[in-house]
């Protein structure tokens, strides 16, 4: 018997009366620090599931096994206390954001790994392996996956009017996050509405990952550490935790970037360093960041200049992403930062943090110099994803962004 792509399943969810206890910001947009202080004096958090080293002595290295036991004790707990039960019946849920005006509405369920190593479900982003290592032990331990992947699928008018039929009712929670955005669940548990959600999912010929990608490796990992002890197709264990949305409803914002210093390079040296390869103009602040593509704005010694290609911009649908115009024309020839996965010198800053982050991170010393880019489109994703390819990391920014506990996936 064949696994469809897209699966409902037994929940695992808080009880309403601890909903807005529970969820909390996903867990790789928290330091540990920032966690623990958000946790603080509230023991029904997820952040003690999904950053477990906020309940071990400070300095335990994040990565040992007593913070994945740890994990896997918090979850054990809060089961055990009542304050997340596993639903009676399979379902799919019905999960909406609203961020302002915008609102997206997606399909929570479990997808097919065999879809994700056989590239049904398309990757844009390479992973860093202690990260991904972190959530394969993090899955195992909890026997659980406690964070979905988020997902992009093309639209149907039948996944619509499943949709429009139940959101016409009222949500299992509508919960206000700590990101002041609103988080509404349904559950799907109507056997026609469950059969067209399997259908039109498996007519679907390719999703894409829009974030998750340590997850959903990590997840494939867990997979196939569980066949090679006799886990059979359709086990619980090789299906993931994910949540899609319709391209059309996906929103990106950009992801700057922060240098340590110039590579030895005076800032008068550096700029006429630039203009090889660039127009380089001063402008201001509320002129610095960039509306369009190819033009990149950068930020050092207290003023802001916009960065215009003087060559010609590939076609190619990687090569013309202003991410790698910048690691091929600036950061790598200039800078000498080859390596965006691993290198220290450089840090990535989400674009709905606004300049002012920027600037702040350059002027307190701790950062050289800053570069505001354009932001990567859906097109440009799917585009590039489809030839095979993978962009630079930090290449996107998703918002708005799923918290964690609404909905969690356990794996038997």
């Amino acid at each position: 018997m064949s696994v469809p792509l897209l699966r409902p399943f037994l929940g695992l969810r808080p009880i309403v009366s601890k909903v807005a206890e529970v969820v909390a910001p996903p867990y790789d947009v928290l330091t540990s620090e920032e966690a623990r202080i958000l946790a603080n004096g509230r023991p029904c958090s997820f952040l003690h599931i999904s950053k477990p080293e906020i309940d071990v002595p400070i300095g335990t290295n994040v990565y040992s096994s007593s913070v994945y036991a740890k994990a896997s004790e918090n979850l054990r707990r809060m089961i055990d206390a009542g304050v997340l039960y596993q639903d009676p019946a399979q379902c799919f849920y019905i999960y909406r954001i609203e961020m302002e005006d915008h609102v997206q509405t997606g399909i929570v369920g479990a997808c097919s790994i065999v879809a994700l190593d056989t590239n049904r479900i398309r990757k844009h982003e390479l992973t860093r392996q202690e990260k991904e290592d972190d959530r394969f032990h993090q899955i195992d331990a909890c026997n659980a996956q406690t964070g979905a992947v988020l997902l992009a699928h093309n639209n149907s008018n039948d996944l619509m009017a499943v949709i429009a039929k139940i959101t016409s009712l009222s949500p299992a929670y509508r919960v206000m996050a700590t990101d002041n955005n609103i988080h509404s669940l349904w559950c799907v548990n109507v056997k026609s509405d469950i059969s067209v959600i399997i259908k039109t999912f498996d007519e679907m010929s390719v999703l894409y990952i829009a974030d998750g990608h340590h997850r959903s490796a990590a997840a494939s990992r867990v997979a196939l550490n569980r066949r090679t002890l006799g886990a059979s197709a359709d086990a619980l264990s090789q299906s993931f935790l994910v949540v899609s949305f319709p391209i059309d409803e996906m929103k990106i914002f950009e992801y700057n970037r922060v240098v340590r210093d110039l590579n030895g390079l005076s800032y008068e040296d550096f700029l006429t360093k630039l203009e090889t390869n660039f127009i380089v103009e001063v402008v201001s602040s509320d002129q610095a960041k960039p509306s369009s593509p190819h033009n990149i704005g950068l930020y050092l010694q207290k003023r802001w200049y916009r960065l215009i290609p003087k060559y010609m911009i590939p076609d190619d649908p990687l090569a013309h992403l202003d991410v790698s115009l910048l690691n091929e024309q600036l950061l790598a020839p200039v800078l000498n930062i080859n390596d965006l996965r691993n290198d220290e010198r450089i840090d990535f800053v989400g674009g709905k943090r606004g300049l002012s982050e920027l600037e702040q991170r350059v002027d307190s010393g701790e950062m050289a110099i800053a570069f505001a880019l354009f932001a990567t489109q859906m097109d440009d994703l799917i585009a590039v994803t489809n030839t095979g390819k993978m962009m630079p990391p930090k290449s996107t920014w998703f918002e708005p962004k799923l918290v964690d506990g609404l909905v969690s996936y356990l794996l038997d």
